[in-house]
């Protein structure tokens, strides 16, 4: 039985996501990240989602795969934020996190279907 590497990558990136999203930051570093904040939740929801599709990739021939992980990666991102609010005192939740982690899952998912689908 082959290990699909891509499979174990994508569930560290979701642990690591997870991690990084819960943990409280120092107050420094967090005004260093600025508006960056939305730029990473857009990068690291789209490699999320890219990963996950590439550990899919030979199930992605049938089409409601391929738009079941990007809306379980988004709805990861969202549960995530209610998280943030509901479980720490230190982090919030925030609508335009959702929304560029959702610009990232698409782009990714443009991406994916443009220039990799058909090389893997």
């Amino acid at each position: 039985m082959k290990v699909n590497i891509f499979l174990y990558i994508a569930i560290i990136l979701s642990l690591l996501i997870l991690i990084g999203s819960l943990i409280s930051i120092q107050v420094s570093v967090v005004k260093n990240v600025g508006n960056n904040d939305k730029l990473m939740h857009c990068f690291a929801y789209g490699i999320l989602n890219l990963s996950w599709l590439v550990a899919f990739r030979k199930r992605l021939k049938i089409n409601k795969v391929k738009l079941l992980i990007p809306l379980l990666v988004l709805c990861y991102g969202i549960i995530i934020e209610v998280l943030q609010q509901t479980i720490t005192n230190y982090r919030q939740a925030d609508f335009y996190d959702i929304l560029a982690n959702f610009i990232g899952i698409s782009l990714s998912g443009i991406f994916f279907n443009l220039f990799l689908e058909k090389k893997l």
